[in-house]
């Protein structure tokens, strides 16, 4: 299956992300080399790099790794191919306008059946999650004719869709329209061959008293390194599994959290 990988932090450290890395550590072999991404938010904009071949051959990862930009919100992605051919179409995480803002949709699952995105937003791949996202937005698309709508929302427009999704196959899926970043746990590939929960993980950092832990020598991340750590800082992850010895919690089967700055705000 599929790598996914987000942050929300406040204020924005400057991220350096090794997909490589991520990709070992989320899968045995590191078999993942259909296609990676990275979308970086800043405000109501989005910086997206896509490329549908191996992280580990990529001069634009190593450009990255040597000037790590700096973002409050990051999604990632890393594919094996399920659905759709092996293309720059069919590599997440995937970006829409909608509300004068851009947001950004990652999935990890193979969702079978799926009906067709029949609305304004239509998939430029194959892949059944870019049909997902499309049917997201035609979803949200009501709530934002006004400007960012509240919260509560939105959360019931992103639960009714995944509570189809989950009938269709796994359906774990990070997305972020800017204000908030939402993530979604459901099923995957077990180490033992077993598709069960959990199917994201969660960690949330407070660096209130120590400016150096999100050093990468105490962070302890496989493959990520949030430099330059700030007092005060706030912090939340989610990954397709725990990437360090710290406390990650598994989300249960259908648990939708959403993260505003770092912080959980809602769990359930």
């Amino acid at each position: 299956m599929c790598e996914i990988f987000a942050m929300s932090s406040r204020p924005p450290p400057a991220v350096t992300l090794s997909m490589g890395a991520l990709a070992r550590h989320g899968r045995p072999g590191g078999h993942l080399d259909d296609g990676w991404g990275v979308a970086f938010h800043d405000g109501a904009d989005a910086s997206l790099l896509r490329e549908p071949g191996a992280a580990g051959d990529s001069p634009l990862l190593r450009l990255l790794a040597d000037r790590p930009p700096r973002a409050a919100l990051v999604l990632a992605h890393i594919r094996h191919a399920t659905q759709g051919t092996r293309g720059l179409r069919n590599t997440q995480p995937f970006a829409r306008e909608l509300g004068g803002r851009m947001h950004v949709f990652a999935h990890n699952g193979n969702l079978l059946g799926q009906p067709p995105a029949r609305g304004r937003f239509r998939p430029v791949g194959e892949t059944d999650s870019e049909t997902a996202f499309c049917r997201l937005l035609d979803r949200l698309a009501p709530h934002w004719a006004g400007g960012v709508p509240p919260l509560a929302d939105r959360l019931g427009a992103l639960a009714g869709l995944a509570a189809e999704l989950r009938a269709l196959g796994p359906a774990n899926f990070v997305y972020t329209d800017g204000d908030a970043l939402f993530a979604h746990g459901d099923r995957r590939i077990q180490p033992d061959g077993r598709v069960a929960p959990p199917g994201l993980m969660l960690l949330e950092r407070a660096c209130d008293m120590d400016p150096e832990v999100l050093s990468p020598a105490s962070s302890d991340l496989a493959g990520i390194d949030l430099a330059q750590g700030i007092s005060g800082q706030h912090v939340a992850l989610v990954a397709s599994v725990a990437l360090s010895a710290e406390p990650w919690r598994a989300l249960r089967q259908g648990e939708m959290v959403a993260i505003r700055g770092g912080v959980v705000e809602h769990a359930g």
